[in-house]
């Protein structure tokens, strides 16, 4: 009598595994899809976990945001002094469009990566990042993406509140020349949301740049007095770029660095339009994807050199 196998003998395959097959198949465009999204989930879960826990605290935030007022409201108070000895006649932007690109700037403060992320530092510190190294996803990734977590938690509520305080609050107090504007047009209110969009990619890349050299050089008091002067002025948000000397203007502005603030604030004015503001998206597309590409080559060499002592 010969044997014969059943359907799920030798060679046959179960539900799970046909389905399995169907989503790997050469060609299934909704397998792919799927598997991207599988790849994409630990780090979506990164920069979520990181964004619902700093968003707990308020209180840091409300300091935050009366801190921001304040400064805020003294650079106001010097470009008025200075535009009205004169100086609105010989700049391409107008005391309204100072005043709104420095409360902008104000409210988009903790979007400047001015020093390294404090979970990465305490992470080199006590040893933790070696664990980070041994995770079963891509490390610059995973930081990658809780840095940017960390940005745009802190960011968020902080231009929500600024945002109406000087949008609202100064109307309501009679000072609405000194107030907060609203963007040029809608075509600029859409570009200036795919612009901050970028810049919170530019600006993720640039603070990797400030956690490697941390990894590297195991302390970040140096990284940190370095970066934040420099990340400071050449992103505008000390001074609108288009208020230094022409050549040095035009300059700043092709920097990576103006792709944080600057950029997306020239476009929500409406000083960037059409072309130009097609280019200069474009521009921290670029920018993004180089400083992107010199972080992960940098946070290779810095992993395998990378020495945890103690016990």
């Amino acid at each position: 009598m010969s044997e014969q196998k059943g359907p799920r003998g030798r060679g046959a395959k179960g539900p799970r595994e046909e389905r399995r097959s169907r989503m790997e198949a050469p060609g299934d465009e909704g397998g792919a899809a799927r598997s991207l999204a599988d790849a994409a989930r630990p780090y979506r879960a990164a920069f979520a976990a990181r964004f619902s826990t700093l968003l707990e605290y308020r209180g840091a935030a409300v300091a935050g945001v009366a801190t921001q007022l304040w400064w805020g409201g003294i650079k106001v108070m010097i470009l008025a002094a200075f535009y009205q000895a004169g100086l609105e006649t010989a700049v391409p932007l107008s005391l309204s469009g100072a005043i709104t690109y420095t409360w902008t700037a104000q409210a988009l403060f903790a979007l400047v990566p001015w020093t390294a992320d404090p979970e990465v530092v305490q992470a080199v510190r006590s040893g933790g990042v070696s664990y980070d190294n041994l995770r079963p996803v891509d490390a610059y990734g995973f930081w990658f993406a809780r840095s940017a977590g960390w940005l745009a938690a802190r960011a968020l509520p902080r231009a929500l509140m600024l945002g109406a305080a000087a949008g609202f609050g100064l109307r309501f107090v009679g000072l609405t020349a000194w107030a907060w504007q609203a963007p040029a047009s809608w075509a600029a209110a859409l570009a200036f949301v795919i612009s901050l969009g970028l810049a919170l990619v530019v600006s993720t890349a640039v603070l990797m740049l400030l956690n490697i050299t941390v990894v590297a050089l195991l302390d970040e008091r140096g990284v940190n007095a370095l970066a934040a002067p420099f990340i400071l002025v050449l992103s505008g948000n000390l001074l609108p770029l288009s208020l230094y000397p022409d050549g040095v203007s035009q300059l700043l502005e092709l920097s990576p660095l103006a792709g944080i603030l600057d950029t997306p604030l020239r476009i929500y004015l409406g000083t960037l339009s059409g072309q130009a503001a097609a280019l200069g998206l474009l521009l921290q597309l670029f920018w993004a994807s180089v400083i992107v590409l010199i972080g992960r080559a940098s946070l290779a060499v810095a992993l395998r050199r990378l020495e945890v002592q103690g016990g």
